[in-house]
């Protein structure tokens, strides 16, 4: 399990990484382009990543990673639920999407 504050933590800690608010939401940015945001009434966080990496994710831990409904979810877009992700798995996962957006300029 990890609070709203050790992810806000995790995703800061990329280089470069700002807080901005997204609609109901908060957005983790890189450049301004969104890597992460987070729920805080859901505890969810949804992660921009590869659509490779998202089926890996998605097929290791499909009740705790897996793509977004519609749309969204077919462009890379995952929620990671907050309550039963580890830690670790959660910094792998936060790296990953950093990485993604970094890679996309």
């Amino acid at each position: 399990m990890v609070d709203v504050e050790a992810f806000r933590t995790l995703a800061l800690s990329h280089t470069d990484a700002t807080e901005e608010p997204h609609f109901a939401k908060v957005s983790f940015r890189i450049q301004k382009k969104i890597f992460a945001t987070l729920d805080l009434e859901r505890k969810t966080a949804v992660l921009k990543l590869t659509e490779e990496l998202q089926a890996n994710y998605a097929a290791q831990h499909e009740s705790i990673i897996y793509p977004v409904k519609g749309a969204w979810g077919k462009q890379g877009w995952t929620t990671v639920e907050l309550n039963h992700v580890s830690e670790p798995l959660l910094t792998q996962v936060l790296a990953d999407a950093y990485t993604t957006v970094c890679n996309k300029k």
